[in-house]
Order: C-alpha cells, then structure tokens, then sequence
C-alpha cells in the first residue's frame, strides 16, 4: 500500500468541521428566521463561529503534513 495515511485521516477529520459549519449556518437561518430584528447581532456570532470551525480544520490539515 502506497501513499500517506495522514492525508486520509484529514479526510475523514474534514467531516467533523464541515458538520460544524453546516450548523452555525442552520443556527444563524433559524434566530433570523424567528426574530428578524436581531439579524445584525446574530450575524457577527455567526462569523465568529464560522471563523473557529474553519481555523480548526486548517489546524488539522497543517498537521496532517506537519507529521509527514
């Protein structure tokens, strides 16, 4: 068997994240949804959100050549 294990462990690692964003996005559509007015503020945590899943995923894509 040929090539690296890491990178399909990052594969696999990449759902949890993509999960994860699918749910700050469904979060952010549903508080809009029911009290329209608070758009603006929901919004910036939804960015925030967004911002530490996505920094978790490029952590363990770093790693995964990291440990190459």
């Amino acid at each position: 068997m040929t090539g690296s294990l890491n990178v399909i462990g990052y594969g696999i690692a990449a759902l949890g994240p993509g999960i994860g964003v699918g749910l700050v996005f469904a979060a952010y559509i549903q508080a809009t949804a029911r009290q329209p007015e608070s758009a603006g503020l929901t919004r910036t945590y939804m960015f925030m959100g967004f911002a530490v899943v996505e920094a978790l995923a490029l952590l363990g894509l770093v790693l995964a050549f990291a440990i190459k």
